[in-house]
């Protein structure tokens, strides 16, 4: 990552661009490398910037901030850019679908300027941007759904059985504090075993974990 974290801003409204503009660049060691008020639109700024970091809005024209994450986390000349979606509610129904292709975690538009800068900077640093309590919420939601399906991770077989534990407990939304907590071990030792199933499962980063959890069936609900 280049000294200075380059941020790329979608959202089709100008007042919002315009802000988040303003916040950004008024930040040391950030800056704007540019605008898209519509899907097909973030997608190609995000070839031609490689950005560190988009704040990508869900509902925009062309197509919606989904399949924009998706694009954009699918394309290999991207793979140090990360996708931090904005949403109105929390547990919008956008929500999973924007952490299962490839979003790095998403924050509310009400998110005070402080926090959303912390954000950026967590993400750029390869963090997940995941609020345990939203977290556990928004999972249990969609996997309450009639719809869903199983779909187990082909490396899951490679997991040992505290790792398989662990990678529940991240699915639920636990930090490596809490998870330290519950199964009574260090935080460091916690925060290994995430890593190394993080490893095993080729995750990019926790949030993707959590989907992986979800998806394989080890979230306990």
């Amino acid at each position: 990552m280049a000294d200075e974290i380059g941020v790329l801003i979608a959202d089709d409204q100008d007042l919002v661009r315009i802000g988040l503009r303003s916040l950004v660049e008024a930040e040391d060691g950030m800056r704007v490398v540019g605008e898209a008020a519509d899907g097909i639109e973030v997608v190609a700024r995000a070839a031609a910037t490689a950005p560190d970091i988009v704040l990508m809005d869900v509902r925009m024209p062309g197509i919606d901030g989904i399949e924009a994450t998706r694009r954009i986390v699918a394309d290999p000349a991207l793979e140090r850019t990360r996708v931090i979606v904005l949403t109105t509610f929390e547990l919008d129904e956008y929500v999973f679908d924007a952490l299962r292709h490839g979003a790095s975690g998403f924050l509310t538009k009400d998110t005070k300027p402080a926090e959303l800068l912390r954000a950026i900077r967590l993400v750029a640093d390869g963090e997940a941007l995941l609020s345990p309590s939203v977290t556990r919420r928004v999972v249990r939601e969609f996997s309450s759904r009639p719809s869903r399906t199983l779909k187990p991770h082909p490396q899951l077989g490679t997991l040992t059985d505290r790792e398989r534990e662990i990678v529940g407990l991240v699915g639920e939304g636990l930090s490596n504090e809490e998870i330290a907590a519950r199964l009574v071990v260090s935080p460091a030792t916690a925060r290994t075993h995430v890593s190394r199933a993080m490893i095993k499962l080729g995750a990019r980063d926790r949030a993707q974990l959590v989907v992986f959890a979800y998806q394989s069936g080890l979230v306990a609900l």
